[in-house]
């Protein structure tokens, strides 16, 4: 190509260029003042331009050939670090994953994977009624090869594309059983994976128990489908599980409030920065039950939505809340398509509840600019007071604050390691290949046989975990050293050490009602899938007991209401 044919093609692309910054600034600039639109506008440009420029720069110039895409994705999410963690790019090959984000569906085989220590990729959780379900596959199992691939050495990322795709696409999977000599295979058919958002609801004594993973975009009607079938069974309580729950589809946490509050109330407000953007969301329908006591349990993971449906409930006075603090999340995102197949998930507004107050706990903002934040990152004014419908004081920011805080025994090193270790796995599935299946969830428990068995497997596999008091121990020792007073202390140091030496056996007997509810949660899995889990994690569960305490007493439950 001459040098005339370069200019003018360039030409081309420059003029391609800068229509396309001025249509974006066009809807940019839509929302704005218009004394505001001219400096704005000529800060955008010129920061373009030289965005422009350098690009240009590099591209024509730097010592080896750019890859496009690589940098300017990273260009991009260098940008949206700079705003909150919720706004994000998702390129091309990221689409299925927004999918599975917004709508808990994707193509695939439907089950968690995992990499063990010996590098191989095995089945970690099959989800019930999927196709690795359905043809057999069982946690445990270790993936060897994808028709004419072998898995060796791939990573899980790369071994997760290659199970994913179209619906109705089928593949060889060549696998290993543990125990077994000779390699399965078995022909798969992917179909879309569509998570259940309620894992699991039944009868817990007189209370009707529903457990919420995410707000899907169609979650609010199995909600309801649980709510009616626990009225049919005469449950006299609720107890709505919301505790890990991220949040989801903001319409189904106002729908699902509305089962149990009136037609006509405001549940919640966004305000955005663009008028398009403000909107209010009432309830619709009649409810369902707006009389039975309600207990909501939430915790530190509990977001969002969950906490559209917790805060209003509890500003409507409609539920007891209980649990610990939740996340804090008050900001909503919206999926804007772009070019090439690409999609920018951000922020575009705030949420109130009916109270008027917002829950976010981190103004982002005020966070870029300023260091005068408190412990937590919070704006000093954010503990800010308002009231329920019936006088009770909540309090803006910093999440929903539970009527009723239960605390948790912290997760001793020991129990977190092992829960994600090999050897529990292998445990696991060694005791799958040698019992039966329990009749039901309320039947299995861990026996001393099996405890003992548990035991001896993790000492002869030489289990070890970070055990965080010998490390800061070994801080102490060397900042003694570092400032002169160890030799003075030498001694105690010495039979500090010593009584703090590891001993992996008295490790395991002191901790064994947490590991013994560990293995039931790997074994109980493998039998009767998420919903077993669930059913297994709520024999020792503290909220839930909390909760029952209170729904047994019907003047406490009045009280904490303020009724």
């Amino acid at each position: 190509m001459n040098n005339t044919n370069r200019k003018m093609r360039q030409k081309g692309i420059d003029m391609k260029q800068t229509l396309s910054t001025c249509l974006l600034l066009c809807s940019l600039l839509a929302w704005m003042p218009a004394q505001a639109q001219d400096t704005h506008a000529a800060d955008v440009i010129k920061q373009l331009d030289i965005f422009h420029q350098i690009y240009q720069t590099l591209d024509a110039y730097y010592v080896d050939t750019l890859d496009a895409e690589r940098l300017v994705t990273t260009g991009i999410d260098a940008m949206l670090e700079t705003l909150d963690p919720y706004t994000e790019y998702y390129t091309e090959e990221d689409q299925s994953d927004l999918k599975m984000l917004t709508q808990a569906k994707y193509g695939g085989i439907g089950s968690m994977i995992r990499m063990m220590k010996d590098s191989t990729i095995i089945i970690a959780e099959p989800y019930e009624g999927m196709p690795a379900a359905e043809v057999g596959l069982q946690a445990g199992d270790v993936l060897l090869r994808i028709d004419k691939t072998d898995l060796k050495g791939k990573t899980t990322a790369q071994v997760s594309d290659m199970l994913r795709g179209e619906p109705g696409t089928t593949f060889v999977l060549q696998y290993q059983r543990p125990g077994e000599q000779k390699p399965r295979e078995v022909k798969i058919t992917r179909q879309n994976i569509k998570l259940p958002p309620v894992p699991y609801y039944g009868m817990i004594g007189q209370s009707g128990y529903i457990h919420l993973n995410q707000f899907t975009n169609d979650c609010y009607t199995d909600v309801r489908r649980a709510l009616i079938s626990l009225k049919e069974q005469g449950a006299t309580s609720y107890i709505f599980d919301l505790r890990g729950n991220g949040g989801g589809a903001l319409d189904q946490a106002v729908k699902i409030v509305n089962l149990f509050v009136p037609k006509g109330l405001k549940i919640v407000e966004t305000k955005g920065k663009v008028d398009g953007i403000h909107s209010i969301y009432t309830t619709q329908e009649n409810p369902l039950d707006t009389i039975t006591p309600l207990i909501v349990l939430v915790n530190g993971s509990s977001a969002s939505a969950s906490e559209i449906v917790a805060g209003s409930l509890q500003d409507l006075d409609r539920a007891v809340i209980l649990g610990a603090r939740t996340y804090g999340k008050g900001l909503v995102q919206s999926i804007r398509d772009l070019p090439y197949n690409t999609s920018l998930k951000l922020t575009t507004a705030k949420y109130y509840i009916p109270s008027g107050r917002c829950i976010q706990e981190v103004d982002y903002k005020q966070k870029r600019n300023s260091s005068q934040t408190d412990g937590g990152g919070n704006e000093a004014s954010a503990d800010t007071v308002f009231h329920t419908a019936g006088g009770r004081v909540v309090i803006s920011g910093r999440g929903i604050r539970p009527d009723v805080e239960v605390h948790h025994d912290t997760l001793q090193n020991i129990v977190y390691y092992l829960s994600n270790d090999d050897v529990l796995i292998r445990y696991g599935t060694q005791y799958v290949q040698t019992h039966p299946r329990p009749a039901s969830v309320q039947e299995f428990s861990i026996t001393d046989q099996d405890f003992s068995e548990f035991r001896q497997m993790i000492i002869d596999a030489d289990f070890s975990y970070d055990r965080l008091s010998d490390r800061r121990l070994q801080d102490l020792k060397k900042t003694a050293q570092f400032e002169g007073y160890y030799d003075d202390a030498k001694a105690e140091f010495e039979a500090l050490e010593t009584k703090l030496t590891h001993n992996l056996a008295a490790e395991i007997d002191r901790h064994e009602k947490d590991i013994r509810q560990l293995m039931a949660m790997e074994i109980v899995k493998r039998y009767f899938f998420e919903a077993g889990t669930i059913q297994e994690g709520l024999k020792q569960d503290v909220d839930l007991e909390r909760a029952q305490e209170i729904l047994a007493n019907p003047a406490e439950y009045n009280k904490i209401l303020g009724k």
